[in-house]
């Protein structure tokens, strides 16, 4: 039998590995099990001779509800009052899909009004040049 590569798995700073396998591993991150933030996961393989690589994958859990905000960006510069509009839904579970809540409203953008009023203002142009020459 051949020497294998042993993989422990830690979390983030833990000292005690969440998983010690023998190369190659398949794994199964369950994230329920995780709070919402930023985390690290960090491998690291000793080979049978005992020399060590170690990766380090930052990643981030959100298994709580989504929150969608409009009306203010992160490090924004604001003043006086700010209307803001907040959408929190969650995803329920992965079985079943939940419409309601699931999608967040939003303004109509600043660009579409331009595109209307651009619009507007070329066909009164063409109506009133097609009138002027009929007469």
């Amino acid at each position: 039998m051949e020497d294998r590569s042993t993989v422990f798995i830690f979390m983030d700073d833990d000292k005690k590995p969440i998983g010690e396998f023998a190369s190659p591993v398949n794994f199964e991150l369950d994230t329920r099990k995780i709070v919402d933030g930023k985390h690290v996961l960090k491998i690291v393989s000793k080979d049978p001779t005992g020399k060590e690589g170690v990766r380090l994958i930052p990643f981030e859990v959100k298994n709580g509800p989504s929150i969608a905000i409009e009306g203010i960006r992160e490090n924004a510069v604001v003043d006086g009052i700010v209307p803001l509009m907040i959408n929190a839904y969650g995803k329920g579970d992965q079985k079943k899909f939940l419409i309601s809540g699931s999608e967040t409203p939003q303004s109509i953008p600043a660009f579409f009004w331009v595109l209307l009023i651009g619009f507007a203002g070329w066909a009164l142009y063409y109506l009133i040049t097609y009138l002027s020459l009929r007469e």
